[in-house]
Formats: structure tokens, C-alpha cells, sequence
């Protein structure tokens, strides 16, 4: 069986081959780029594919997502909002066990997962829907992020209760656990299709891994760092191989390690520059004070307003809605992979805290980069120039737009928001290899070789990504990440009365006192 999923992702692999033959005078970067060109294009038709609703095309993904994250907040009874306060006493520690099975703590659990999540995208993504968009994407972004905390709890109590642990001590889950192991519990013909769900997340996991979760992330650090440095003067222009080559070394010391040693870093790392970022944030507006009661009333204004810029209503909804989803990755399934290493015996228990990740990715972290922008005026907010900006210009602008914001209050902190996307982008790359690497482990097995094969291709993409402009692979490593969603929503529709029979039995016991506080 691991001969034939050996033999399709070989299949997937070969065309990067193809460069080496063609004997033109293009570049590395251009010959690569011919060769995935095709494949992203290919790939970008089925996951981004769009369907037509009021004259605006949207695309369906971004729907599943959404009604997927309304569908399990209803059947969950607003789990958002009724376990929200237990969130908080559960992330504390208030219920650990020094016995219980795991790797990590709840908080570190939490923070592994957010630091994949939590990066360019709340600093830059925010800045273009909100210059594009208008401040009422903002209102649909929190409103997105509240729906999609529902996502997080079903995916990963789900991948806490299905996981697997190893003889060496480890443990690994996720989607690939729940999707065969709890389909199958249904039936021998749900057991075949849970297994193709499986290899199919797995797949698409690895694929985003490589691309969206480690050369996007370490290209815009680079870019980032050349551009601190003196742009064209830096010594680094031209050479970010070298900045990658250290960025490397980082993250093998790092994820060597396991997910224990990656805990030690993210939960360091997250809340220290998250700390930063709103705190900062927090002092813009008070500076602003006397303007954030206008600022909340424009955004209001903005989210129903049939005038905006961005295509009236529908398209301010849909630009909120887009940068919700595709920042805190409610849905994708991969945060449930970093929650299901947790300590504890409950699963429901990492479920409640996982809930908390959209909330602070997208209602807290998002909506403070929105009201900052919004507050200072800063972006052209709704005008041509920052919708053309914003279309061709991407995380570039992005960050240009939530920099000169912040700037225009606190004069040094381009410096440190630049810092803030290096730290975010290493955080981010820590916890898609550990994603990457428990895909690569199902399909091939939990050894040694498979172990270090991954984690060797992992640092090399590292290196190539800091180096090359590679604009179809960086695509293609996006479509895998979103790719992701389709199995993994699907396979939560079956398994969602699982979740709930487990979280009623849960609050009983927390009811009764059968699981007491420390």
C-alpha cells in the first residue's frame, strides 16, 4: 500500500525533473516556473474554481468554508460563545494531569497551532481587504472568525480523539487519523472512502507544506529583511540564499526535535510578538481615541453599504469572509494535527481550546490591524489606487499599507513589524513541517528514514524559496493548503454526532465533578 502512495506523490515529483532538460538560456527560476506553471493552473481550476451568486464570482471553496463553520455553530448549539469562558480556564491548566497522555500542554498545543496561522496574512492580507474592501470587510472578517471557532472545535476534538500513539513515545493525528479510523467505524464501504479522504489530505497537506506553509513564507521574509537592509544596496540583494541557508539551520535545530521542541519555541515566540503587535496596536489608538467611535461607526456603515468599492454589499461581505478564512485556516484541518499532541485524556478538552485560535487570529489580531488602518486613514482605503495596489502588489502592499499606519504614530516600528514578519514567517515554517511531516509519516510510515527524508526536503525547500521567485510554485503550495478543506469538511459532516455524544458526556462529567479543577 505505501508502495502505491510512494509511486503517486513520485508521479506529483517528477516534472520539477523536466527543468534540467531544457536547454534554452532561461533561468533556473523561469524553468521551474515553465514546469509547474501548467500543474498550478491545473490545480488553481479545481480548488479555486468559481460559481456565480448576485453577478459576483466566489469562489466555492471560500463557501464550503463558511457554510461549513455556520453549519457546525448551530449543530453545536454556539459552542463559540457557550464554552468560551471553560476555553479560558482549560488553556490555563486549570484541569492538566501530570499522567496524562501526550506531548505538550494545552497552551503550548495552542500556540504550535497558532504560529501557523498567525503571520504575514493578519498584517498583510487585513491591510488589502480593508483598502480594497473598504472598513466594512472588517465587520464580515470578525464575523467569519467567530463562525469559523466552531470549525476549529469539531476538526480538532476530532483529531484528539482518533490519534495514534507511537511505540517511541510520540503521537500523531489529524485529519488522515479521523477520516479512516472514524469512517470506518461506520462500515467497511466508509472505510474505503475514509482512507481515500485520508491519502487525498495527506497529499495536499504535503504539497502545502512544502509550498504555502515554507518557500511562500520564507520569500517574504527575505523580500522583507532585503528591503530593512537598503533594498538594491543591501548586501543580502541578489544572494537571500544566504539569509535561507540560516533560516535553515534554524528551523532543522528546531523541528529535529519533534513537536516538543517545537512547543518550546512557539510558546515563546507567539506570544511575545503577538504581545508586541497588539500592544503597539493599542497605543495607535490611544492616540487616537477620540476618533474610535467613528472608526466602529464606519465600519458598520461600511459592511451594509450598497455604494463600497469593492462591488456593494456581496463584495465587501465576500472580501471579509475571504481574509477570515484564509487566515485562521478554520476548515483546512491542519490545526487539528498540533492539537492532537496535547496531554490530556479528554478529547473534547483541546476541542474547546482550539476554539480559540480564530478568536485570536482573526477577531483580535485581524481586527486590530483593521481598525489601525482604518483609524489612520492610512492605504487609501476604498480608492482606486489602493484597489489597484492592492490586486497586483499582494503582501507587498500589504504590509507597505500596515506599516505607514503604524508609523504614522509610533515613527520606529516599521523596523519592528519587519522583524515581526521574519519571526512569524519562522513560526509558521515550524508548524507546517510538523503538519508536512505526520502527512508524509502516514503515507510512508512512522520510521526513521521517513522521519528525515521529510524533514531533510523540508530545509532544501527552505533554502530554495528564499532564493527564487517561484510565483506557480508558491501558487500551487497555496491551492494544496486550500485543497485540504474539501476532504476534511466532508469527513466532519459524518463525524460530527461523534463530537457531539463526546462533548455532552464531557460537560456532564465537568458538571458532576467527575473532572474537577487543580
Amino acid at each position: 500500500m505505501r508502495k502505491k502512495y510512494l509511486a503517486i506523490l513520485l508521479s506529483l515529483l517528477t516534472p520539477l525533473l523536466a527543468f534540467a532538460q531544457d536547454a534554452n538560456s532561461k533561468t533556473i527560476d523561469e524553468r521551474i516556473n515553465d514546469v509547474f506553471a501548467p500543474i498550478t493552473v491545473a490545480i488553481e481550476s479545481v480548488v479555486f474554481f468559481t460559481v456565480t451568486i448576485g453577478g459576483f464570482e466566489i469562489p466555492f471553496v471560500l463557501i464550503w468554508l463558511i457554510f461549513g463553520a455556520i453549519f457546525f455553530t448551530v449543530y453545536m448549539n454556539f459552542i463559540n460563545i457557550t464554552s468560551f469562558k471553560h476555553a479560558l480556564d482549560v488553556v490555563r491548566g486549570k484541569y492538566d494531569k501530570a499522567d496524562d497522555k501526550g506531548e505538550v500542554s494545552h497552551f503550548q498545543a495552542l500556540t504550535a497551532a497558532l504560529s501557523g496561522t498567525v503571520g504575514v496574512g493578519n498584517i498583510a492580507g487585513v491591510a488589502i481587504a480593508v483598502s480594497m474592501g473598504g472598513p466594512g470587510a472588517t465587520f464580515w472578517m470578525i464575523v467569519a472568525g467567530l463562525f469559523g471557532m466552531s470549525s476549529k472545535f469539531v476538526e480538532c476534538s476530532l483529531g484528539t480523539m482518533y490519534r495514534n500513539y507511537n511505540a517511541d513515545g510520540t503521537v500523531s493525528g489529524g485529519p488522515m487519523y479521523y477520516l479512516s479510523k472514524g469512517l470506518a467505524e461506520r462500515g467497511p464501504g466508509f472505510a474505503q472512502f475514509g482512507k481515500v479522504l485520508a491519502v487525498l489530505f495527506a497529499i495536499a497537506c504535503i504539497g502545502g507544506s512544502f509550498g504555502g506553509g515554507n518557500m511562500v513564507q520564507i520569500n517574504q521574509a527575505t523580500q522583507q529583511l532585503i528591503e530593512v537592509l537598503g533594498g538594491e544596496s543591501s548586501f543580502l540583494y541578489g544572494k537571500g540564499w544566504i539569509f535561507g541557508v540560516v533560516m535553515a539551520v534554524l528551523v532543522a535545530f528546531v523541528i529535529i526535535g519533534g513537536i516538543k521542541s517545537i512547543a518550546k519555541v512557539t510558546d515563546k515566540i507567539v506570544p511575545l510578538m503577538v504581545g508586541i503587535y497588539l500592544g503597539a496596536g493599542l497605543f495607535v489608538l490611544a492616540v487616537h481615541i477620540t476618533d474610535i467611535p467613528a472608526a466602529f461607526g464606519t465600519i458598520l456603515a461600511g459592511a451594509f453599504n450598497a455604494d463600497a468599492m469593492y462591488g456593494g454589499f456581496v463584495g465587501v461581505l465576500i472580501m471579509g469572509f475571504r481574509r477570515a478564512a484564509f487566515s485562521n485556516e478554520a476548515g483546512i484541518g491542519s490545526a487539528s494535527i498540533a492539537h492532537a499532541a496535547v496531554k490530556t485524556d479528554e478529547p473534547i478538552s483541546e476541542g474547546i481550546v482550539a476554539l480559540l485560535e480564530p478568536f485570536i487570529d482573526t477577531v483580535v489580531i485581524c481586527t486590530m490591524t483593521a481598525l489601525v488602518i482604518v483609524i489612520t486613514n492610512y492605504g487609501g482605503i476604498g480608492s482606486e489606487e489602493a484597489y489597484r495596489l492592492g490586486s497586483a502588489g499582494g503582501n507587498a502592499a500589504g504590509i507597505g499599507f500596515t506599516s505607514a499606519a503604524f508609523g504614522s504614530v509610533i515613527s520606529w516600528f516599521p523596523v519592528v513589524l519587519s522583524v515581526a514578519v521574519i519571526l512569524f514567517a519562522l513560526s509558521t515554517m515550524i508548524s507546517w513541517s510538523y503538519y508536512g511531516l505526520k502527512a508524509w509519516t502516514y503515507l510512508f510510515g512512522e520510521n526513521r528514514i521517513a522521519d528525515l527524508s521529510y524533514k531533510f526536503i523540508f530545509c532544501l525547500f527552505v533554502v530554495v524559496g528564499s532564493s527564487m521567485s517561484l510565483g506557480a510554485v508558491f501558487n500551487f503550495g497555496d491551492a494544496m493548503i486550500f485543497a485540504m478543506a474539501f476532504p476534511n469538511v466532508l469527513g466532519l459532516y459524518f463525524l460530527l454526532p461523534n463530537v457531539k455524544r463526546a462533548f455532552n458526556e464531557y460537560m456532564r462529567k465537568i458538571k458532576s465533578g467527575e473532572i474537577a479543577k487543580n
